[in-house]
């Protein structure tokens, strides 16, 4: 099953994906609230999706937990930058409200000189995880979605924190969601990147240094994790930051990443004026 976002009267709701059509369930805290109720009905009378506004479909109060560096090609990457491979899954934080939709435009800001790609699988919780065993964890993922973690390197290296860099305004696209259930096997999926057309990362969920039981388990043993709240994988090799010469996003390009199965999410980047002036 796909769930897809979208506002109605001021309200963030989720529905269910059925071709051109939108079947609305539930307003979106409500529906993970009673996320196994909620998540069995067929749905409402049909909103057109070509007219609906789309949002992401969590709960404003979602928690976005990033893992850096869990790729081993971009590892490598990382170790150039003074980086070491993380012994344990390196988790950094991002805010609900830089998350954005296909189609949003991302603007750059003033002082960067462009953010950098990272194609990513995005887990969702599903329910109230607490000090959960790697062999139990999986119980706890109700749906996948594709994300870009758009980063704001300059700011990011500027020191060892990586909160600023990684919350730039509208920097994180994510995709419709996909319930488990259609994607059976999360530990061989294809991720792709590209800019303006042109593969920029390649690579397979296979190579995670940390896999996602790991993950869940590492994190429930300090915070608890809470229905729609994202787990957001790392990204594999092939960052702009790393190559020679560096190659940044900028107004005018296009990012557009993939995870196999899960969905695609194609985002134009404008610059911090065009954004504040509403001209796109």
């Amino acid at each position: 099953m796909r769930y897809v976002g979208f506002v109605k009267d001021g309200l963030r709701y989720i529905g269910r994906r059925d071709g051109s059509a939108i079947r609305p369930v539930a307003r979106a805290d409500e529906f993970y609230a009673e996320l196994p109720r909620f998540s069995a009905e067929a749905g409402g009378d049909p909103v057109d999706f070509a007219t609906a506004v789309i949002a992401p479909a969590l709960p404003l109060t979602s928690r976005i937990f990033c893992v850096g560096i869990n790729y081993r090609a971009h590892a490598l990457e990382a170790s150039a930058a003074g980086i070491e491979e993380p012994k344990f899954p390196m988790i950094f934080g991002r805010w609900e409200n830089t998350l954005v939709v296909d189609g949003a435009p991302v603007p750059v800001p003033p002082n960067e000189p462009g953010l950098d790609w990272e194609v990513e699988l995005a887990v969702i919780i599903g329910k109230k995880t607490w000090l959960v065993s790697e062999e139990a964890a999986m119980d706890s993922v109700f749906a996948y979605a594709t994300f870009n973690d758009l980063s704001a390197r300059k700011k990011q290296m500027h020191t060892r924190q990586f909160t600023l860099g990684k919350n730039a305004d509208c920097s994180g696209p994510i995709s419709p969601l996909v319930t488990k259930d259609e994607v059976p096997n999360v530990n061989n999926l294809r991720v792709l990147t590209r800019v303006n057309g042109q593969i920029m990362q390649d690579a397979n969920t296979r190579d995670f240094l940390h896999n996602i039981p790991r993950i869940i388990s590492y994190i429930s043993d300090t915070v608890t994790l809470l229905p729609g709240d994202v787990i957001a994988t790392g990204t594999p090799g092939g960052v702009g930051s790393a190559r020679n010469p560096r190659i940044y996003l900028n107004a005018g390009d296009v990012v557009e990443v993939e995870v196999e199965g899960v969905g695609v999410v194609r985002n134009p980047i404008v610059s911090r004026e065009q954004y504040d002036r509403g001209t796109v």
